[in-house]
């Protein structure tokens, strides 16, 4: 009994913050979707599902949201993995501690000045004016999907990096001797061992930045221009400039419910492997 009141005071704090910064915040967030908008915006009660009626006003930001934040991460997959795997595997120990904190670094700049590089990187004295140099003309890269998914990659690459990095950093390389004794070729022990047991790390960098993309607004206000709408741009435009708070909260709780339902397959798809749970744990 005294063990028990112990771990009970020792949660309090904890299960206190959760309470006061997410239940309570959602809470409001719910009741707030079942109103409506004041005569000078704000929110006035009332129960009424007009909100999450209108919803399909706001289908761009969504159908952009659902395509490019799965697009950008399967491009950061696809980016991250070959770098995780060189620096768990293939560079030297001495070596690993550098390369990991180059990977660090841009997070120790502000990601609004880094985005603000990539609008002068792909706008018009950019990449299009050299390829103008070399006779490509006519080539438009900013304010495209194109160019909201390079700052996708660049931006959120680290998150897909290290959970992948510490999979592969725990592979038992004798499982790679023995599969080359026993004839295997490099690429069939990649799919067969290195592959298969990288996959909580994999699991874990997807949804990490798949959770972050789905709020994503910076990336798209800035390298969209305007023309490419997430969910997050929405929602700022809903709370600070329309003030519809009654219909930018249902919005708000239709991404949060999109959320639980991608976070649910996910612990079904990842989870329920009991033997890779410790890996898992990193999320």
């Amino acid at each position: 009994m005294q063990r028990n009141w112990a771990n009970r005071l020792l949660l309090m704090p904890a299960t206190a913050w959760l309470l006061v910064m997410l239940i309570l915040p959602l809470v409001v967030v719910v009741v707030f979707s079942f109103g409506e908008r004041g005569p000078a915006g704000g929110y006035v009660p009332a129960f009424t599902l007009a909100q999450y009626a209108n919803l399909p006003a706001r289908l761009t930001a969504f159908k952009n949201t659902l395509l490019l934040a799965p697009m950008g991460t399967l491009l950061c997959l696809l980016v991250a993995y070959p770098l995780a795997y060189f620096l768990a595997v293939k560079v030297d120990p001495k070596w690993k501690t550098m390369l990991l904190v180059m990977i660090i670094v841009p997070f120790w700049t502000s990601i609004l000045i880094r985005t603000y590089a990539w609008i002068f990187i792909l706008g018009g004295q950019g990449l299009p004016k050299l390829l103008e140099l070399v006779g490509i003309d006519g080539v438009r890269m900013i304010n495209t999907r194109f160019s909201v998914l390079t700052g996708i990659v660049y931006g959120y690459m680290p998150l897909m990096v290290f959970p992948i990095y510490v999979s592969l950093e725990k592979l038992d390389k004798r499982l790679l001797e023995a599969a080359a004794d026993l004839g295997s070729s490099p690429l069939k022990a990649f799919r067969s061992i290195t592959l298969p047991l990288s996959i909580p790390g994999i699991a874990t960098g997807c949804i990490l930045v798949f959770i972050y993309l789905m709020g994503e607004f910076l990336i798209p206000a800035l390298l969209g221009g305007g023309k490419v709408f997430f969910i997050g741009n929405a929602l700022v435009d809903l709370f600070l400039q329309s003030r519809n708070w009654a219909y930018g909260s249902a919005v708000a709780m239709t991404l949060v419910i999109i959320m639980l339902i991608t976070i649910s397959l996910y612990m079904k798809l990842v989870m329920g492997n009991s033997n890779q749970r410790k890996d898992v744990s990193l999320l």
